[in-house]
This record gives structure tokens, C-alpha cells and sequence, in this order.
């Protein structure tokens, strides 16, 4: 026998433990992304591995692996992240909670500086969000944030 039929007939005769390996990385990747795409790879190599019990070639269980994982993103994943999802709190926290509150300029706001005194009582450094500059004491509104700056825009109520 020359050595590329012993390296085959090596990779066909081992080829189980070569899923179990994929499996394993695959789950703990998916325990540290929480996002069902690497659990579906893992039951693809799931599916590889019993067809390689049921005696298929390897670039036959390849295939079906790759088949049976595609499968399961496409119908299995999406019910799972709905049902994930579910129960999430709709409610804006954090920065995203700011964008659309009110406040009142502290002082005169450029595309510079500027200094905002939002309606929930937080005191934020502020920007213009257009060239032109709002008085101190004028109502603003926040349209973004943009690290520790408040981007605001004018109110004319």
C-alpha cells in the first residue's frame, strides 16, 4: 500500500473522533457567543458523526454535516432566538434612554462646547448638532450622544 491510501484509510477509520473534537469546540464557542449559530454546528457534526456509524465515506458525512447544519440555522435557530427574545424588557436604558429628552441650555452651545441641563437632572457637556448656536437658557432636545457630549438640537415648542 503506498501512503496515500494509509493516510485515507487512517482519516476513515478515525473520522469519529474528528466530530466529537469538532462538536465540543463548536459547543464551547457557542457557550461563550449565546447565539445558537455554533449549537447548530454542533448538531450538524452531530448528523455527521451517525452517518459515519451508518458507514458513509467521510466526504459523504462532510456533506450531510454541512447540509444538516445549514438546515438547523435556517428552521431551528430563528424559533429559538424569537423564544429568547421573548421576554426582553422593551424599555430604553442607558444612553439609548437619553436620545429625545429635553433639557435647557446652561450656556451658550457651539459645535464646540456648550453645557445642557436634561430634564431627568443630569448636567451634560453638549454640542450643536448644525452650525448654528443656541442661546443659554433656550430649550434643546438631545439627538445623540457621542461618548461623555450630549449632541442637541434646538426646540421651538
Amino acid at each position: 500500500m503506498d501512503d496515500v491510501s494509509v493516510f485515507f484509510e487512517l482519516v476513515t477509520e478515525w473520522a469519529w473522533i474528528g466530530w466529537l473534537v469538532l462538536i465540543a469546540v463548536f459547543l464551547v464557542i457557542e457557550m461563550l457567543t449565546l447565539d445558537f449559530t455554533f449549537l447548530m454546528l454542533a448538531l450538524g457534526s452531530g448528523v455527521g458523526l451517525l452517518t459515519g456509524v451508518f458507514g458513509l465515506p467521510v466526504w459523504a458525512q462532510l456533506i450531510v454535516a454541512a447540509l444538516a447544519a445549514a438546515l438547523f440555522i435556517l428552521v431551528i435557530r430563528p424559533p429559538l432566538l424569537r423564544r429568547l427574545h421573548r421576554s426582553e424588557d422593551p424599555t430604553k436604558s442607558n444612553v439609548d434612554a437619553l436620545i429625545g429628552l429635553r433639557g435647557t441650555a446652561l450656556a451658550d452651545i457651539t459645535r464646540v462646547s456648550g453645557q445642557v441641563k436634561v430634564s431627568n437632572g443630569d448636567t451634560w457637556t453638549a454640542r450643536t448638532e448644525t452650525a448654528v448656536p443656541i442661546p443659554q437658557g433656550a430649550p434643546v432636545a438631545i439627538a445623540a450622544i457621542n461618548g461623555a457630549t450630549a449632541i442637541v438640537r434646538p426646540v421651538n415648542d
